[in-house]
């Protein structure tokens, strides 16, 4: 058995009981407090929420004639909407439909971000349900106008196999170009190859089953028809008739599987172009401080965001957030030059405050982490399951009221100027802020040259690393922090180079499957990008002292 403090960042259920009093006249007035408070507090998260708005148009002048411009669309939050005059519906994460109106008609007018937009709409459910179908239509649109993030979704679709046959090489040919990804290059090569390699053996293997297959029933009408050769029989007559309707149903889907082959063959061809030149392997917020630099790679100023909640109202607290976030926080500040904002133990309009508060303070240069640690939850809707992080006011399922949603923060990321961001989550059920697939183009030492860095350096990332997947995670096994915390510290301390957001997640998972196992767990850390957040081909970097 786990020892008692090693609490599981989860939900734990809660038992209410309610009993009946009389009023008086002290009552009533609590009561009118807390409904005053409680007006208050719905309306404050109301303003934090990522609205798709409508604004205005704009009054133009061309020479002596002025006109009116249609309406736009944007993204805003519902406090920067209403400022700026714009129209919105509430946001309802249930409900997509209102979003499709505002989104639909400028997509129909060929503007490439509304058009992806309404495909991401389409795909997360518009009618409750998603229509990935609908979804590949717009994102075609969007991908042929060049559209990076369209692109990218499209890959994701066809590595999935939701609403398109599977195809991995597919995939790879829609991430090469939302990457930007040169054709001729060698972790493309690599990727495609391999992909290849295990298409085909998978086609080589069903092909030898069904011949091997064949080779046996064609033996048994041999034998079938020697028999009959001797006696007239009605049934063994059925039993040859069978066995060859069964061979010409397998000779057709050996037919179909060396037909795969060679498509598969030709279009990963395709997708290959041969190097001329080989990169060779090379081993409280402010706006101080100065870029972090390495040789001749400038990567900006690095802000990050640490939140800890433990100690919970009405669930069951934790034992190691706060000193996860602190040995964090000192690490980052201290070892990499991270200007690090803490919060401790908040609810859900300060988590919500705190992650609105970043986007007027970051560049387009600027890179920013956000570590949450505390509990998580989800909750099935439909055909589709979404993550929360659980302020301290969090109350047990299914009373989600308080809950933070994971599509709250991926929305706010979107909006987020800095090139690069990492949100690094230890909470359970922490995956589910990536519906993105593990897709790593990268070999298995996980190294980079110089040159591949300086070309990821340019491009933005969002991307996310998380203590377990979706599922529980270990909090501490007897220590100051959890397994995860342990790992994640551990490996960035001892590190003296250029560390890329892969090579992190590679060292910190082979710890934490370690560790977990020594205690009888299973917990799998895991490294996505965050759909629907602007990600690029971009990583994220850490760069100690010592390089900069």
């Amino acid at each position: 058995m786990l020892k008692k403090q090693n609490t599981f960042r989860l939900l734990a259920a809660v038992t209410v009981v309610t009993s009946l009093i009389g009023c008086s006249t002290n009552e009533a007035t609590a009561s009118n407090s807390t409904t005053t408070q409680a007006t208050d507090h719905a309306s404050r998260i109301a303003e934090l929420q990522v609205v798709d708005c409508l604004l205005p148009g704009q009054m133009r002048m061309l020479g002596n004639r002025s006109y009116m411009t249609p309406r736009r669309p944007a993204t805003l939050t519902a406090a920067e909407c209403r400022i700026r005059g714009g129209e919105y519906v509430a946001y309802d994460r249930a409900d997509f439909k209102t979003s499709l109106q505002v989104w639909m008609p400028t997509a129909e007018l060929g503007d490439a971000d509304a058009q992806v937009n309404v495909g991401e709409i389409f795909e997360k459910g518009a009618g409750g349900n998603p229509n990935y179908e609908a979804a590949i239509i717009w994102y075609n649109k969007a991908a042929l106008q060049g559209n990076k993030r369209a692109q990218f979704n499209l890959g994701t679709l066809y590595e999935q196999g939701l609403g398109v046959e599977k195809d991995s090489i597919a995939a790879l040919g829609w991430y090469r170009k939302a990457w930007g990804l040169p054709a001729d290059s060698i972790v493309f090569q690599s990727a495609v190859d391999q992909e290849q390699k295990n298409a085909l053996k998978m086609l080589n293997k069903e092909i030898r089953k069904k011949d091997l297959q064949v080779s046996i029933m064609n033996k048994q009408i041999a034998s079938l028809s020697n028999e009959l050769k001797n006696k007239s029989n009605g049934d063994l007559l059925l039993q040859v008739e069978e066995l060859e309707a069964l061979i010409a149903e397998l000779e057709a889907e050996s037919s179909i599987a060396k037909e795969q082959k060679v498509s598969i063959q030709q279009r990963s061809d395709g997708l290959k172009v041969r190097a001329s030149n080989a990169v060779t392997e090379a081993s409280n917020f402010d706006n101080s401080g100065d870029d972090v630099t390495s040789d001749d790679i400038n990567f900006g100023k690095y802000y990050a965001l640490v939140i800890a909640n433990q100690e919970y109202d009405k669930i069951e607290n934790l034992d190691t957030p706060v000193n996860d976030v602190n040995v964090v926080a000192d690490l980052l500040t201290n070892r990499y030059g991270f200007n690090v904002k803490k919060v401790i133990n908040a609810n859900d309009i300060a988590v919500m405050e705190a992650i609105n508060d970043i986007s007027e303070q970051l560049t387009e240069d600027d890179n920013l982490l956000i570590y949450y640690a505390g509990h998580g939850a989800r909750l099935q809707s439909g055909a589709t399951e979404s993550g929360y992080w659980l302020p301290t006011n969090a109350e047990a399922s299914p009373r989600d009221t308080y809950w933070v949603a994971n599509e709250f923060v991926t929305r706010h990321l979107s909006r987020f100027k800095a090139r690069r961001v990492l949100v690094v989550a230890d909470s359970c059920y922490s995956g589910l802020l990536s519906s993105a697939p593990g897709f790593l183009m990268m070999g298995e030492n996980g190294n980079y040259t110089k040159d591949y860095i300086k070309y990821k350096a340019s491009k933005r990332s969002r991307l996310l690393l998380t203590s377990g997947g979706d599922q529980p995670i270990l909090d501490g096994v007897g220590g100051n922090n959890s397994v995860f915390t342990k790992a994640f510290v551990d490996v960035l301390q001892s590190n003296n180079e250029i560390m890329t957001g892969p090579q992190l997640f590679m060292e910190v998972r082979k710890r934490v499957v370690s560790a977990a196992k020594a205690v009888d767990f299973e917990q799998n850390p895991e490294y996505k990008t965050i759909k629907g957040a602007g990600h690029e081909v971009g990583d994220f970097f850490f760069v100690p002292h010592s390089e900069s």
